[in-house]
């Protein structure tokens, strides 16, 4: 029987892992702390492993989990910006990821944020919890007919440039490789990200965090957008240059911003923090802004993402004790 430690498992991991159909002897071992280099005994006799967005696969970690017999990493997302890859290459060990568990559960997630913000929900479902039933404060905008910028247009950054599309909304588009005959079938305008900046009411971020997109909205992108424009981001923190986008609500010129991740959130989401002083000023400064709605992370979180995650592991790691590779869409290395 193969064992397959399974760190930063929480309870709906240990729910959808379990349930998931094997053809395999396999026990998961569940821990609830992150892989660190110094958690990376734990891994000890087992050559699969199973980590998260939060788990940190550095060098150093890297080399224990290979000195620990460690052959094959499987990671419970589509992102591996958290693993070095030239490393794990190094050490002889694989590594997977789940490439599109649930475009449709992300990309819902970011309307939901975006309705949220802009019809003032967070602030009105609070106000009716204390019997204030006054809606003064809480006018919104159609989104029928404004112009919507989608960052990216891979699986997710699809479905939401379709759902926008519903709304009766203009949906201009930016990707490096842009696909112009689903552009045209979806009434979806590409353009350059500097002509995508000032012509949106919304901008809505849908790319891999890469070298050349990290502060992909800094200071200076900032600037270029239309004032009183919403931003949405499911995507990756580091996309935004959070200081920037301080300046930029502390001054109006952003109408609202609306967070599922954020650039410095290890240790703080997935964690119930909820007794203690929050140390991050920055988040602290955010979640004190009327216009800011931040959810922790759970855009891929629904029944569908988390069956696929579970599939998807389960299948590589059926793959391994066969002697086989991973599924060719699911390799990292």
């Amino acid at each position: 029987m193969i064992e397959v430690p399974v760190f930063d498992a929480k309870r709906y991991d240990r729910k959808s892992l379990s349930d998931a159909a094997s053809e395999i002897p396999l026990r998961w071992r569940f821990l609830d702390f992150r892989l660190t280099s110094a958690s990376a005994e734990a891994c000890r006799g087992a050559e699969v492993v199973c980590v998260f967005v939060n788990d940190q696969l550095d060098r150093t970690c890297l080399k224990k989990l290979a000195e620990n017999g460690v052959k094959l990493v499987l990671l419970r997302c589509a992102g591996f910006n958290n693993v070095d890859v030239e490393t794990a290459k190094e050490c002889g060990i694989s590594v997977a990821r789940v490439p599109a568990y649930s475009p449709h559960a992300v990309a819902e997630h970011a309307v939901a944020l975006l309705m949220a913000l802009n019809r003032k929900l967070h602030r009105a479902y609070q106000r009716v919890r204390e019997q204030n039933f006054s809606i003064d404060g809480l006018v919104g905008v159609d989104l029928y007919q404004k112009s919507i910028g989608i960052v990216g247009t891979g699986k997710i950054g699809r479905v939401a440039a379709q759902i926008f599309r519903g709304f009766g909304a203009r949906v201009l588009a930016v990707d490096p490789f842009p696909d112009q005959a689903w552009a045209r079938s979806n009434d979806v305008e590409y353009v350059e990200f500097d002509a995508l900046l000032p012509a949106c009411d919304v901008i809505s971020l849908h790319a891999p965090l890469l070298p050349e997109t990290k502060y992909l909205l800094n200071e200076e992108a900032f600037k270029r957008m239309r004032p009183g424009v919403f931003v949405v981001n499911t995507s990756r923190g580091k996309l935004i240059d959070t200081t920037a986008m301080i300046q930029a609500l502390k001054s109006g010129h952003l109408g609202g911003v609306a967070l599922d991740v954020y650039e410095e959130e290890e240790g703080v989401f997935f964690e119930d923090l909820s007794g203690e002083v929050l140390a991050d000023d920055e988040l602290a400064r955010l979640l004190s802004f009327p216009n800011v709605v931040v959810t922790a992370h759970q855009a891929f979180l629904t029944r569908e993402a988390l069956s696929e995650i579970a599939r998807v592991t389960v299948d590589n790691i059926r793959r391994f004790t066969q002697g086989e590779p991973p599924a060719p869409d699911s390799v990292v290395c």
